[in-house]
């Protein structure tokens, strides 16, 4: 029977890994949620959660595979497979609402620059919109993007690249004329927009809330390849889970069906089936 018990093993040993690693989660959530900061508050919420939906499916896991409860089996596996179909429309939603962007790249220089304009109308609703764009530029004046460029030089400018947020956020855009300060001619909005001042700069512009869409699409494109190989992985787990659950309700002597195949006053009504058949294919070999 060792082999039919093989599977419970490696989903025993994975799920207490699984039940181990919830616990930094469910500590990093508390964590932020004594921070300050608007940003790190925010992770507060989804940390916490996905910590404890951890702990719980690893724990009805664990105990299923290596104490052989069925029930227990069966809630890890309908949990497996929520997550997974969940987590599958995560991943093609991901892909879909981060389309376009990428910017343009200015000539002479490293960095590129980003129009609002190229970026899915989902994607601005959630972050350039007015109602989120408070909450979201106070997390980008907090990373403090623009203080490390304070002391570049008009050399550095043309040498070195900027982030997304740097790009739009800490400088004008490139294409603006000033004269004593001040922009001439007909020139892009966000020309005008722009203040020396290390409370303003550009935070104000359409190149700033650009900068930030450029950033969150990059880091949510990569989330999504990560996805797809958690999701290949999540389907192995699945696929070992139902082997699992087998072996969960197989009884030590191989009969296949059930928990209890027989009482001694009322078999089962396929027992005698199943006797015959085996003493018939022994007799054939």
């Amino acid at each position: 029977m060792y082999h039919q018990r093989f599977s419970n093993t490696i989903i025993g040993y994975l799920n207490l890994l699984t039940l181990l690693a919830s616990v930094p989660l469910i500590g990093g959530g508390l964590w932020f949620a004594h921070s300050s900061t608007t940003c790190q508050s925010a992770l507060q919420m989804p940390l916490l959660a996905l910590g404890f939906v951890m702990l719980l499916v690893s724990l009805a896991g664990f105990v299923g595979a290596c104490f052989g409860v069925a029930w227990a089996l069966w809630l890890y596996l309908f949990a497996m497979l929520t997550l997974i179909v969940g987590l599958l429309g995560f991943t093609v939603f991901g892909f879909a609402v981060t389309v376009g962007g990428g910017g343009e790249q200015v000539a002479g220089r490293v960095y590129r620059e980003f129009k609002l304009g190229e970026y899915s109308s989902w994607l601005k609703n959630q972050i350039a919109d007015d109602k989120n764009w408070h909450t979201v530029l106070a997390c980008v004046v907090g990373s403090k993007a623009c203080d490390k460029i304070t002391t570049y030089t008009p050399l550095d400018y043309l040498q070195r690249d900027l982030t997304p947020t740097q790009s739009g956020c800490c400088k004008p855009p490139t294409s603006c004329t000033y004269s004593g300060g001040m922009a001439v001619a007909a020139q892009d909005g966000d020309c005008y927009r722009w203040n020396n001042a290390p409370n303003i700069l550009c935070y104000g512009c359409e190149s700033c809330k650009a900068g930030v869409l450029e950033q969150v699409r990059r880091s949510w494109h990569k989330i999504s390849v990560v996805n797809v190989i958690v999701l290949v992985i999540l389907i192995a787990i699945y696929a070992i889970g139902c082997c699992a659950f087998r072996n969960a309700r197989r009884p030590d002597s191989g009969y296949p069906y059930g928990v209890n195949h027989m009482s001694k006053v009322n078999p089962r009504w396929d027992y005698y089936w199943w006797r015959w058949w085996r003493d018939r294919r022994e007799q054939l070999y």
